[in-house]
């Protein structure tokens, strides 16, 4: 097997670690984020110790990355240097916001259950496509 297929085979089997990942912690039900999001009714709070434990993986995460000068799996390590605030980056995340508190899906999520069939998933798949092709055609101020 070349590097390159190891590489290609090793992302695929992340992919699907972290999709299962999001299977077993109910990520990818729309329902467990809208009861994350009720803080006046019925609220679920599971989804904060989910992200809490993202959070800690991802810390560790950067902690081995600061460490090396080249990805995991070969070429340049690319890593964000701006740190401002800009008015893109707050509308992006109000845009974002906005359609995880109405669909219940942000992207990783809404792929999976994708992939289980769900068609509301396909509705805000469809929609998260239309809207970065309308970001990238019109609204290219945000890029570097």
């Amino acid at each position: 097997m070349t590097r390159r297929h190891f590489n290609f085979y090793s992302q695929y089997l992340i992919g699907v670690l972290f999709g299962f990942g999001l299977i077993i912690s109910g990520m990818s039900n729309p329902q467990k984020i809208l009861s994350f999001l009720d803080l006046a009714g019925n609220w679920d709070p599971s989804l904060m110790f989910v992200m809490g434990g993202a959070i800690l993986v991802g810390l560790g995460g950067f902690y081995l990355v600061s460490k090396r000068t080249e990805a995991f799996f070969g070429g340049a390590l690319h890593i964000p240097t701006r740190r401002d605030i800009t008015k893109p980056l707050v509308i992006g995340g109000l845009i974002f916001g906005a359609g995880w508190g109405i669909a219940g899906f942000c992207p990783g999520p809404a792929l999976v259950a994708l992939g289980a069939g769900h068609l509301k998933a396909l509705v805000f798949v469809l929609a998260m496509l239309v809207g970065m092709e309308l970001c990238n055609r019109f609204f290219t101020g945000h890029k570097k």
